[in-house]
């Protein structure tokens, strides 16, 4: 079977440190779809066009228009039920008419229509982050954390905190977020980590114990009358509940009793292989990637949202033009030079693209390039791009060249307007905070006016002549120096006659 390539995407909303968490789970498919032999990418973000997209964190904000030009797989991680985790109304629409894989047997029943369309995936072990520090793993007895506490500190999990350290057990907390190799090296320094309820809703994070098991460090997880495991779970980790606690903490823990079963359990998880799981959803993955090609509209994609840049403020669902290809913009282009349109291209992560003048409703331009040299090129740029009454967005601070903005409106024609300008929207309550709002605007007839007086080009339309009035080939005239030498053959003169008695 011939498998297709794999793309691999973590939502990341600007500034949101905790889909950070996201990169476990992202980097256990790529290991695993990798061993299958696909070719897997992973960025944060950007879909592929060329490639079957699987989406984790699409509960953080998704345009599910993306879906039409890019096949997705959904992968969702979110527990449903009464863990303090209530995913939106459009969220749960999503799930509805995506395709998904899901990493908790417990959540099928969210897909009530058709449950048994939903892959699972079984997080296990991870043979990778046994060398992630190049090191053998450090003895359990003689690691410098007794307990780590890992997972949200609500109320109750305090409270579980506070009487196993009663039973003289200190219990450790990272005193801020960490995530990936960062946070591993704490993991790997405790002799178990802590996993409690934080909710009583009985839900376990299935990514996260799986990940300290495969970094060799034991797993303490909280009992409630609501857990649900799977099987390798149940036999995996350490059980402690409201009655077992105090035995458990006082007399167990640590013992080499416990160390030694431990060992077993971790021998035990070692053993399990999620190959055929995986190639299951690779499957799935194909054929979500063959069922998209057959409906996908052929034509190029005609973006409607600008952004002028890329990197971090990447913006899904726009399409990201940068000069710097190492932000991965979805087309590399200097937006700060002149621009032919139309234009037409090809994104490894758009596909096929055209621009056209009059195009677009929104563009974005940061604070960076609205400071750039060439602002009026640029923005002849976005103006030429924007319908009538499209808006051009401006991230502004106090570097920004508050006479530029000015000069579109009140002196359009210094930058080579003239059927149209910007004009500032002074509407506030509707402006984004730290945006500055401009309206493409055709100008008035004093406005041109004004413009044929102020500058020295007429503005005049080129008045072509139609093929039945055309007297003599258009082009006939030459250079007036390349007459020299031309009076040896008839006069210029008798031709015009000639042709001006013909007609």
């Amino acid at each position: 079977m011939t498998l297709p390539d794999i793309h691999l995407c973590i939502v990341q909303p600007a500034g949101h440190e905790q889909a950070l968490g996201l990169l476990d789970p992202a980097r256990y498919f790529r290991y695993h779809f990798r061993r299958l032999g696909a070719r897997v990418s992973l960025s944060k973000n950007r879909l592929r066009h060329d490639a079957v997209n699987f989406v984790f964190g699409a509960h953080l904000g998704f345009d599910a228009a993306q879906c039409e030009r890019h096949p997705c797989v959904l992968v969702n991680l979110v527990q449903f039920g009464a863990d303090g985790q209530a995913p939106s109304p459009d969220y749960l629409a999503l799930l509805e008419r995506a395709a998904v894989v899901d990493g908790d047997p417990t959540s099928l029943p969210a897909y009530a229509a058709q449950p048994d369309r939903v892959p699972l995936v079984p997080f296990v072990h991870a043979p990778y982050l046994a060398d992630e520090f190049g090191e053998m793993p450090m003895p359990i007895d003689g690691r410098p954390i007794e307990l780590l506490h890992l997972g949200e500190f609500s109320a109750a999990a305090q409270a579980f905190v506070a009487r196993i350290e009663d039973c003289g057990v200190p219990v450790s907390l990272l005193d801020q977020p960490l995530y990936g190799v960062e946070r591993d090296a704490f993991i790997r320094q405790a002799r178990a980590v802590l996993l409690c309820d934080a909710h009583g809703s009985g839900h376990v994070d299935p990514v996260l114990l799986a990940h300290c098991l495969s970094l060799g460090t034991p797993v303490v997880l909280q009992r409630t009358d609501a857990t649900r495991v799977p099987g390798y779970i149940e036999q995996a980790v350490s059980w402690v509940d409201e009655t077992t606690l105090g035995e458990f903490f006082s007399r167990e823990f640590g013992t080499p009793g416990w160390i030694e079963r431990t060992r077993q359990q971790h021998a035990h998880f070692e053993q399990l292989d999620p190959a055929q799981a995986m190639a299951d959803i690779l499957v799935h993955a194909c054929g979500v990637g063959l069922a998209h090609l057959h409906r996908r509209d052929p034509r190029p994609w005609r973006p409607s949202r600008l952004h002028l840049g890329a990197g971090t403020g990447y913006r899904s669902g726009w399409l990201n033009i940068d000069a710097c290809a190492r932000s991965e913009p979805d087309l590399v282009l200097d937006p700060a030079q002149p621009l032919t349109l139309p234009l037409s291209t090809v994104s490894t992560l758009c596909g096929p693209l055209r621009l056209e003048a009059g195009q677009c409703d929104e563009i974005l331009l940061p604070a960076a390039l609205a400071r750039g040299a060439d602002l009026p090129t640029l923005l002849t740029n976005c103006l030429a791009l924007l319908r009538e009454d499209g808006v051009l967005l401006i991230e502004h601070d106090a570097g920004a060249r508050a006479d530029i903005w000015s000069a579109c409106a009140d002196r359009f024609w210094q930058l080579g307007w003239f059927e149209h300008r910007l004009e500032i929207l002074s509407d506030a309550d509707e402006a984004p905070p730290g945006l500055l709002r401009l309206r493409k605007v055709a100008t008035t007839p004093r406005e041109r006016t004004l413009a044929r007086r102020m500058t020295s080009d007429c503005h005049l339309p080129e008045d072509a002549v139609p093929p039945q009035e055309q007297l003599l080939p258009a082009g006939t005239s030459v250079p007036l120096q390349a007459l020299v030498g031309a009076a040896a053959g008839p006069g210029i003169d008798r031709e015009l006659a000639e042709v001006l008695d013909a007609a």
